[in-house]
């Protein structure tokens, strides 16, 4: 058995995709190839790893795509929306993995894995959707999308105006034994886009529901059933800060639990940005007193893993 450290890495939007470019499958593809490159990197420094990645912006445009279209082809179902998100995302993160990997002469196999995430019907969340998927919008148009569509519509963090649908918590990752079985000598790109919504009824068969749940704490939950060393949550920002935008701002380099549950209580971080990051994070050391969560930017993973950077979370 090898005793390399295990990480979950959580990759943000912007490591998906540009702001600055369009919203194409060519674009994100460019933006993909430059994340593998750190992906690699962290690989090469010796770390067993899976990714585990967001798919808001992607899956909003499936549906947006499958409904304009209807007139043409049936609309598909949000949870298959959110399958087909999986699917090209993680097509284009073990494509561009391999290729990086290849090139530092590290023979390690790449895989996506379809994965099902088992949600409660009852979860408060399908009452009050909160995450955003899809593109932003000004306004005035969000107005009209949810006249028009019926959409719920919230601003986002002083982006712009994005929908919003239910976010529900990872209850149970369908496929585990499946990852663990790889995962020794394999990269599995999994959970992707918080995993495929599902709900399980008595008999145990299993139904997909429209949500999106919220790939932190996917990552956490596969972190914690795999029992990894690290949950490394990646983003636009190198580190958490409080006052964010205030010139009064201040970046942590590290967080305790006890002191990560006082700023969440004082509301200092946004509830479609950095707040489940700060919880997912928390809800791993609560886990693992022993282990530590970080979140940082991808740019700056490596340096953050040998403690130059970054914000750690630990139990105490």
């Amino acid at each position: 058995m090898n005793c390399n450290p295990r990480i979950v890495i959580a990759l943000g939007g912007n490591a998906l995709q540009s702001k600055d470019s369009e919203p194409t499958a060519e674009a994100q593809l460019e933006v993909v190839r430059h994340t593998c490159e750190r992906i690699a990197d962290i690989s090469c420094a010796g770390y067993e790893m899976a990714v585990v990645h967001g798919n808001g912006p992607q899956v909003g445009r499936i549906v947006l795509a499958s409904e304009t279209a209807k007139d043409v082809v049936p609309p598909m179902p949000f949870d298959v929306c959110g399958a087909m998100s999986q699917g090209y995302i993680g097509y284009h993160i073990q494509q561009c993995l391999h290729y990086a990997l290849a090139k530092r002469n590290r023979n390690v196999p790449v895989v996506t894995l379809a994965t099902q995430m088992v949600v409660e019907q009852s979860d408060p969340a399908f009452q009050n959707p909160t995450k955003p998927i899809g593109a932003f919008y000004s306004q005035e148009e969000a107005r009209r999308l949810a006249q028009e569509k019926g959409y719920a519509m919230r601003e986002d963090a002083g982006r712009g105006w994005r929908r919003v649908v239910a976010s529900p918590l990872p209850r149970r990752i369908v496929e585990i034994s499946a990852v663990q079985k790889l995962w020794e000598d394999t990269i599995v790109i999994t959970c992707g886009g918080g995993g495929i919504p599902v709900v399980e009824h008595p008999d145990g068969s299993l139904s997909g529901v429209a949500a999106v749940i919220d790939k932190d704490f996917a990552a956490e939950l596969l972190a914690e059933q795999v029992h990894a060393d690290v949950l490394m949550i990646l983003t636009e920002v190198e580190r958490v800060a409080i006052r964010w935008g205030k010139p009064d701002q201040k970046d942590l380099n590290h967080l305790t639990l006890a002191e990560a549950a006082r700023y969440v209580d004082e509301g200092h971080f946004g509830v479609g940005s950095m707040l489940p990051k700060v919880q997912a994070a928390m809800k791993f050391v609560r886990a693992h007193p022993d282990r530590k969560a970080i979140i940082t930017s991808l740019d700056k993973a490596l340096d953050a893993l040998e403690g130059k950077t970054g914000t750690v979370v630990t139990f105490a």
